[in-house]
């Protein structure tokens, strides 16, 4: 049974030296580190630590923040931990997996996260039915302004220009383009060529 231990800072002015001091006084015998933001998918310090881990081994981190890109992540991680008998902790925060407090902690996380994820979808779903109450649909605001879409299908039957310098005029894409003519009638639904 190992302690493998994994330090992260945010940009190459950190410095890991108060994450590495620590993860060693911890007893861990190997640290992989990343100089990456929190938000960054690629972390090859992470992949590696998590592939040297074997059952029976124990990840430290100095802080779960230094772990983790969110909550969501953090528990997926935890989870994919525990399921292959690798345990976790965290120094900071006192959280060590191997205890049944510490796996008490990371449930109620886990059902933490699920009820803001519930929270989430029933607001959003109560604000678009105030919103369509009052006269409003939801969804992204309209790329073009009524002018803009009369221009538009005005060029596009004209047939002076090509679909590409339409496009660049109103600062569209081509599927955007489609989509107005298309509600206008001025273009059948499956899509013509530019």
């Amino acid at each position: 049974m190992m302690k493998i231990g994994y330090a992260r800072v945010s940009t190459h002015d950190q410095n890991l030296d108060l994450q590495r001091d620590a993860l060693k006084q911890a007893g861990c015998e190997k640290t992989y580190v990343d100089q990456a933001s929190g938000k960054t998918m690629e972390r090859t310090g992470l992949e590696r630590a998590l592939d040297h881990l074997r059952p029976g081994d124990t990840l430290v981190v100095w802080r779960l923040d230094r772990l983790g890109r969110s909550l969501k992540h953090l528990i997926e991680l935890m989870s994919d931990l525990e399921q292959k008998g690798i345990s976790f902790c965290s120094l900071q925060e006192s959280i060590n997996t191997a205890s049944p407090g510490g796996k008490l902690v990371f449930h109620l996380f886990g059902a933490l996260a699920e009820f803001e994820r519930n929270l989430i979808r029933e607001r959003t779903q109560a604000g678009l039915v105030a919103a369509r109450a009052r006269g409003r649909n939801g969804g992204r605001p309209r790329a073009l302004t009524r002018k803009q879409e009369e221009l538009a299908l005005k060029l596009y039957q004209e047939r002076q220009h090509s679909i590409r310098e339409i496009c660049g005029l109103l600062k569209i894409s081509k599927p955007t383009l489609y989509e107005y003519l298309h509600r206008l009638q001025a273009v059948p639904t499956s899509r013509q060529p530019s």
